[in-house]
């Protein structure tokens, strides 16, 4: 994968299971607007060799939504696509303002002290509800979390590959907990 905001595709959610017996999918959608996850046309699947085109049917609750795609009709095809990421080409997202920043940008940029200090690099961005987070693979192997708010991560500078992060304002964490990747294509700044 490339980083620093060079990927053609953008992940702008994940389907994480089926819904009833007609081929319905629960979707975690990775977008500003759970709707947003079909409104730039078909989306790919990762590995690009499938285009499904999504209808909403229907919000749930804790962000997911209910969608039904073209070709999908009872549970056993919905079954098969359980775990599939979408992904939709970055060119028809829209341009992130000023100080925004889509989370799949930052995965992979190095984090560092105001002095250079290299601490690790941006893993993954996560939102549990409470705010985003930035969660750091640290030079020393560990894992760590740092809220993503201008006090805690006052810079970022995606072409200079960098976060400038607060070290006061690291919480370590156990690595066990964090092996997925939440990262949305969506904007974001806490601030």
């Amino acid at each position: 994968m490339t980083q620093h905001g060079q990927d053609e595709r953008v992940c702008v959610g994940v389907i994480t299971g089926v819904h009833g017996l007609r081929g319905l999918l629960r979707v975690r959608p990775f977008t500003d607007t759970p709707e947003g996850v079909a409104s730039y046309g078909p989306v790919e699947t990762e590995d690009g060799t499938r285009q499904l085109t999504l209808d909403i049917a229907n919000r749930l609750g804790k962000g997911l939504i209910l969608v039904r795609v073209e070709g999908v009709a009872d549970r056993a095809a919905a079954e098969a696509l359980k775990g599939v990421r979408l992904y939709v080409a970055r060119a028809l997202l829209p341009v992130p303002d000023e100080d925004e920043f889509y989370h799949a940008d930052l995965i992979g940029l190095a984090a560092v002290t105001r002095d250079g200090e290299t601490l690790g690099r941006v893993r993954m961005v996560h939102d549990y509800g409470a705010g985003e987070s930035l969660e750091i693979a640290m030079t020393d192997g560990s894992a760590a979390i740092v809220p993503f708010t201008r006090a805690a991560v006052p810079q970022i500078d995606i072409d200079g590959g960098k976060v400038v992060v607060e070290p006061d304002e690291i919480l370590r964490t156990d690595d066990r907990d964090h092996g997925r990747n939440d990262s949305t294509p969506e904007p974001g700044r806490s601030g």
